[in-house]
């Protein structure tokens, strides 16, 4: 898969403080997969390159409202979610109470994602893009091939990936740019990402790979 400029971008995952912050709400299960990864470090990488290259920049983020604890049925982490109030926001018109929130993206990425550049999708309701509208914006570019990364690493980019695949989309993982849960029933997350990864994605790659790549001037 050859990264270039022209018609590829940088779709970032949910890059919010509730899964990467020492401070979120699911940082018991996260925080070890993160550090070990150092996720937070290679992320603020692959921004500063895919900025300084051109690339078009992407997230898709995750948010709750009020109105979804009306859902009357829910998968084991949805429900987790909802009730530790998980990417929570107060109404999908207000901004009120959202700086410094779970749902806020981390502090050490607000200078990429808030220079008037980077797409900013409308949430994802579950795991993948299928409720929101990436497909289009990235569509809408003539965007064809995308580098993915950002959280949770068996869970959301799993799903993305999935069906970025499933609409022609060549994908690349960036394996050291994610991470995922650890639990004591449920299995280490990340790991069973990386089996799928393996099987599925055109390219998985390091960060070091990503942002080499990044460095070569565009074809066109």
């Amino acid at each position: 898969m050859d990264i270039d400029s022209s018609d590829t971008a940088v779709v970032v995952i949910d890059p919010q403080n509730d899964v990467l912050s020492p401070t979120g709400k699911n940082w018991e299960v996260l925080g070890a997969s993160v550090t070990e990864n150092n996720t937070v470090g290679h992320l603020i990488e692959i921004f500063t390159a895919a900025k300084a290259a051109g690339y078009p920049v992407v997230i898709s983020p995750h948010y709750f409202y009020p109105t979804d604890h009306g859902w009357l049925f829910n998968g084991p982490l949805e429900a987790d979610e909802l009730r530790t109030g998980t990417f929570a926001r107060r109404g999908a018109l207000t901004m009120d109470g959202f700086d410094g929130s779970g749902a806020d993206w981390l502090e050490e990425f607000k200078p990429f994602i808030d220079d008037g550049k980077t797409i900013v999708a409308s949430p994802h309701k579950v795991w993948g893009p299928q409720t929101n509208d990436l497909v289009l914006q990235l569509r809408k570019r003539r965007i064809t091939k995308v580098v993915l990364c950002g959280m949770l690493a068996n869970i959301c980019v799993e799903s993305h990936l999935r069906d970025l695949l499933e609409h022609g989309f060549e994908v690349a993982v960036v394996r050291d740019a994610t991470a995922g849960p650890r639990h004591p029933t449920r299995g280490d997350g990340y790991q069973a990402a990386l089996v799928n990864y393996a099987f599925l994605a055109h390219a998985v790659l390091s960060t070091d790979d990503v942002v080499a790549a990044m460095a070569v001037p565009p074809t066109s």
